[in-house]
């Protein structure tokens, strides 16, 4: 049985990524369209990692503040790496904070 999930996985995934290449055969000319599509996959990311960075601590507060620090900091164009650690800090110590009380 686990044989036949995997190939509809496998036929779901190639025609999902195949029927574009053959509908498509001219360049899309319409601004409106090409927009839309520019952004559609900063949108799934976003939908996508959005829930998982409020549910993956421990508790949901941490890991607001967690996105909080990271957006600020991005906002003030600082490194990757300095908004990944700030905000693995804040999460680290909110963590820690709520457990004390």
């Amino acid at each position: 049985m686990i044989y036949i999930y995997i190939l509809v996985m496998a036929v779901t995934t190639y025609l999902i990524r195949a029927l574009p290449l053959t509908i498509f055969k001219k360049p899309i000319k319409n601004r409106f369209l090409k927009s839309f599509l520019h952004y559609v996959p900063t949108a799934c990311l976003t939908a996508m990692t959005f829930p998982a960075i409020l549910y993956a601590t421990e508790h949901m507060i941490s890991g607001a503040l967690g996105l909080a620090v990271a957006v600020a900091l991005s906002l003030w164009k600082k490194s990757l790496i300095v908004v990944a650690v700030a905000s693995c800090a804040t999460v680290f110590i909110a963590e820690y904070l709520i457990r004390l009380l």
